[in-house]
């Protein structure tokens, strides 16, 4: 996708081009995540954001590792120990 020119309108709005929304997936009244990145602004939708934590989060524990199995087998041998 090309650059391309946008104004920044009253109280700092930015109107983000229709094809840039459809790219990303985003409708009226969604929620987006903001980051500054070395001086660049990336804008990326809450659906993203959750898939990339979720790869990241299978990257480190594992594949078939449940977190939640482990947490109550956790807390099962806390409680055990009195």
């Amino acid at each position: 996708m090309s650059d391309e020119l946008a104004r920044i309108g009253q109280n700092g709005r930015l109107v983000i081009p229709v094809r840039y929304r459809r790219a990303l997936g985003i409708e009226p009244g969604d929620e987006v995540l903001l980051r500054l990145e070395e001086g660049s602004l990336r804008i990326v939708s809450r659906t993203e954001a959750l898939r990339r934590a979720q790869r990241r989060v299978r990257e480190i524990v594992g594949k078939g590792a449940s977190l939640s199995d482990e947490l109550i087998a956790m807390r099962r041998a806390e409680r055990r120990r009195g």
